[in-house]
């Protein structure tokens, strides 16, 4: 027996980490008409040690005023897309949700998920080793999986193809993080639309951000590599949501790439 405490969640914004979803948050915050979690990421789908065979939702929408009358519930844990098994079991708990995906360069988003970890105090290798040995330590446990994903967050197209094959498309909604920087306004004009919602309060860009550290940009090296390992994912992204990733440095580097091999064959 599944136990159900309220009514459920219906908005969940599943990634990526590192692509925005803290200044989107607050804008949610500013919204009247929805209802806000005690705090922004709950972590409920992407935690193992539950019973998955029996899940208490109860434990979920306790994060949510029992007074919030017929205002939708939304939920904020970017780990969501990444996570082994995150998803089937939102879509067991929610088939109709609503889910959001805030995507960013990978290379851009890996930079500054290990400038977090850095500031965190959780890794100790510089950028170009982290990259490439995050790889191999993410198969120590679940704790490393979390903290070393550098490169596998950002397998986009695998991510939003596991979300599709578990929702409708029109219940995914697929946004590029430099949108919600650049014009805010008319991303969020969109996410109302999507959700079926009022306009979003008209207020100034959000700009949060967790504590980073400075640190020297990657080199042309870092670039390539994890362009190589994303070769066979992200060409792929644009068919799979519609997103324009033209100007992202990671593709770009993967189509100079391939120029050269041209030129040079």
């Amino acid at each position: 027996m599944l136990l159900r405490r309220s009514k459920p969640v219906s908005i969940f914004v599943c990634g990526a980490q590192k692509g925005g979803t803290t200044s989107l948050f607050a804008h949610f915050r500013d919204h009247p008409d929805l209802s806000h979690p005690a705090v922004k990421e709950l972590h409920f789908f992407d935690d193992d040690g539950r019973d998955w065979r029996n899940p208490d939702y109860r434990r979920l929408e306790a994060a949510f005023s029992r007074f919030d009358s017929d205002r939708p519930r939304y939920e904020m844990t970017p780990a969501t897309a990444f996570w082994p098994g995150a998803l089937e079991r939102l879509a067991r708990y929610n088939p109709q949700a609503r889910l959001i995906f805030v995507l960013r360069d990978p290379l851009e988003r890996a930079f500054s998920h290990w400038r977090m970890e850095r500031a965190r105090g959780a890794e100790s290798l510089p950028f170009a080793e982290a990259i490439r040995e995050g790889r191999r330590r993410i198969h120590e446990g679940p704790e490393a999986l979390r903290r070393h994903s550098y490169v596998e967050r950002g397998f986009y197209a695998a991510q939003a193809e596991r979300a599709l094959a578990l929702f409708p498309h029109e219940q995914v909604l697929f946004l590029r993080s430099e949108d919600l920087a650049q014009d805010h306004r008319a991303t969020l004009a969109r996410i109302a639309r999507f959700l079926g919602i009022a306009p979003f309060p008209d207020g100034p860009p959000r700009h949060e951000h967790r504590a980073t550290i400075a640190a020297q940009a990657p080199t042309a090296a870092d670039r390539q590599w994890i362009a190589d390992c994303l070769r066979d994912d992200l060409p792929r992204l644009p068919a799979i949501t519609g997103l324009d990733i033209s100007c992202w440095p990671t593709l770009r580097q993967l189509a100079g790439a391939a120029c050269l091999a041209g030129v040079n064959g």
